[in-house]
């Protein structure tokens, strides 16, 4: 094969794989995906309000965020389960919310707000020992799927919690929102090895090639 025929070869096969690579990384970026980010923005115990004639109310009003992260997928969220938690016992639950299934567009984000009795909470006891502030458990369970383009992912489930600390007002101490956080590692990328597959089988073709 002649000088200028090696040259022509080399940059047909640089060109092929340099497309190959784009094509890849492409739709690595394209299936990424990250969890809704979910937060408390609002906590109100009316029990708890020293200040106030509701301390013979026993319920908790809650304010809760959900953020879409992705820039353009959308989230399908199977029923969220809410369980609250006196913090002294994180293994008796006070109070369970429930919210229908629903889908969130692209970049949006949604508000789930709701007032719940509470169970077996000694109201008087929390009172008389609050040393200027009360700790309560929240937990979320769901699970998500992500539309992208026309298609959906598989289902997964997003397990997530934060300790509220409220106030001897009734109200959460921390004025910012407090993320519920989960102690697993995000599932980030649903799809990314099909960028793999991509790149495999770009090496292949390439070597039939040469």
């Amino acid at each position: 094969m002649s000088d200028s025929g090696c040259a022509s070869c080399c940059r047909c096969c640089f060109s092929f794989i340099l497309t190959s690579g784009l094509t890849a990384l492409f739709m690595w970026l394209s299936l990424r995906t990250t969890n809704p980010i979910c937060s408390i923005q609002d906590f109100y115990v009316p029990a708890l309000n020293k200040t106030s004639n509701s301390q013979n109310t026993t319920t908790i009003y809650f304010n809760l965020k959900l953020d879409n992260p992705n820039k353009d997928k959308g989230i399908y969220y199977d029923t969220l389960n809410l369980t609250f938690y006196y913090a002294p016992n994180k293994t008796f639950p006070i109070a369970n919310q429930s919210f229908s299934s629903f889908y969130q567009g692209h970049h949006k984000n949604a508000h789930r707000t709701e007032t719940v009795a509470t169970r077996g909470v000694p109201w008087k006891e929390v009172v008389a020992a609050e040393n200027g502030s009360t700790v309560f458990r929240v937990d979320l369970v769901t699970a998500v799927r992500f539309k992208i383009l026309a298609w959906k992912t598989k289902k997964h489930r997003l397990a997530v919690g934060a300790d509220v600390e409220v106030n001897n007002s009734g109200e959460k101490a921390n004025k910012k929102g407090i993320r519920l956080g989960s102690g697993a590692p995000e599932r980030r990328c649903h799809r990314a090895r099909l960028g793999l597959v991509v790149v495999v089988f770009t090496f292949l073709n390439l070597a039939l090639f040469i």
